[in-house]
């Protein structure tokens, strides 16, 4: 017999929670439904958008951050890659464009899909597809 699962909420590692609250919620239009403290500095957050749910927790803690972030860290995540169901991917495109997030152009994969590619705040890889 088959486990029953309803959903999968992925969580992902994050250098600056606020910056990386502002690109889910204010570019990608996740809202938070949860987090560790009010407001967007915060150690932990539940981020909602339609049915789909992503929760971020910062790498360090407040005392323990470093200035910059580590690029080996961003760099052991880089096969990481969040898939997203998106029926207009031309439109999501556009809506990136509009609020400054650098991808290339949409292109349609080998196997049919089309696809949009990005990295978030943090590196981690963000594809918009849909069945071409």
């Amino acid at each position: 017999m088959a486990l029953e699962i309803q959903s999968l909420t992925p969580l992902i590692q994050v250098f600056d929670m606020p910056t990386s609250i502002a690109f889910y919620r204010d570019t990608l239009g996740f809202e938070m439904v949860e987090s560790s403290t009010p407001g967007d500095d915060c150690d932990w957050a539940m981020l909602r958008l339609q049915g789909l749910y992503l929760m971020l927790n910062t790498m360090y803690e407040k005392p323990d951050r470093p200035p910059t972030p580590d690029v080996r860290r961003n760099f052991a995540h880089s096969d990481t890659c969040l898939y997203f169901g998106c029926p207009d991917v031309d439109a999501a495109y556009a809506h990136l464009q509009a609020a400054g997030v650098a991808a290339n152009p949409p292109s349609i994969a080998p196997y049919g899909m089309k696809q949009l590619y990005l990295t978030d705040p943090d590196g981690y890889n963000l594809c918009f597809q849909w069945p071409a």
